[in-house]
């Protein structure tokens, strides 16, 4: 693995496999659901929305078809902590799939009239999540064990906070968190280190540094106990959760183990007794999240 600092702070990791033929590349901003207020959840979503909706150079037709028409594909998604751009495409179409990256990531054209129709799609990503019981249930969830804190706030926001939203707060957004020192493009195939920089110093070397993203706050501790919601449905949702440290805690590895032995897959514990002996549940399952604070 080879790491690079531009000047502007990009953070670039690289991994060499020549054995593939193809590239995965991606690009992740400091900037997640953690780093919002209650009034502004859900502005990191919907600017991963608003960026493919067209840039200076492109339609937002011509961004769908930039790597799809190549075999390749391209893809984003928001978390807590962070916001990613990702492109998978074969190795000659690395400095194609490296410009749309930073043509979407560095000038999308935040126009109000897209902004006003990617409302109604979020909007409607609430909804489906709102009809989902077995996504509803983190959600409500998550709410009740972070105690208030940022990390229990819902990725998507809220029908009340995505329509308030004007085309400034996300002008603001993007000028002040998509900069170099928020900013870490990793990619890993039949690449060379020393290439894929120079190709990143043309393009991402205008970015200004910026200011680092605030970092989030110390949870408080997590709130024990029971909660229900009574829905008209089929089937209960359940889940059962204990806080974890850090990423950056090497007790990590060992979790991950634990979990994976514990449910998984078909071969665990949790799945073997409760689905295949008892027939209890159609799907059980143990995962863990690990955050940096």
């Amino acid at each position: 693995m080879h790491e690079a600092v531009l000047d502007n702070g990009i953070r670039v990791v690289t991994e060499r496999r020549p054995d593939v033929r193809s590239v995965a590349v991606g690009v992740w901003i400091a900037q997640g659901s953690a780093h919002e207020t209650p009034e502004s959840g859900g502005v990191s979503h919907l600017m991963e929305h608003l960026v493919f909706k067209g840039t200076g150079r492109r339609t937002a037709h011509e961004i769908a078809l930039s790597l799809e028409s190549l075999g390749g594909s391209l893809d984003a998604y928001t978390t807590r902590e962070h916001t990613s751009y990702q492109a998978h495409v074969l190795d000659e179409h690395l400095p194609v799939a490296l410009d749309v990256l930073a043509d979407l990531v560095l000038h999308p054209r935040l126009d109000p009239n897209d902004l006003e129709l990617e409302k109604d799609v979020v909007i409607e990503e609430i909804a489906g999540v709102e009809d989902t019981p077995d996504d509803m249930v983190f959600d409500l969830h998550g709410a009740k064990f972070w105690n208030g804190h940022a990390y229990g706030q819902p990725i998507l926001g809220t029908r009340e906070t995505v329509r308030a939203f004007e085309i400034d707060d996300l002008r603001s957004l993007h000028f002040e968190r998509y900069r170099g020192r928020n900013i870490v493009l990793g990619c890993v195939g039949n690449i060379e280190h020393d290439d894929v920089v120079s190709q990143l110093m043309d393009l991402f070397g205008g970015v200004g540094a910026g200011c680092v993203s605030p970092e989030i706050e110390e949870p408080a501790d997590t709130i024990s106990g029971r909660d229900s919601v009574v829905r008209d449905a089929a089937q209960t949702h359940l889940v059962i959760s204990h806080a974890t440290p850090s990423f950056a805690d090497p007790v990590r590895n060992a979790l991950i183990l634990i979990s994976g032995a514990f449910g998984g897959g078909m071969s665990s514990r949790l799945f073997q007794r409760i689905r295949e002996e008892l027939a209890l549940a159609y799907s059980v399952y143990a995962f863990q999240s690990f955050y940096s604070r």
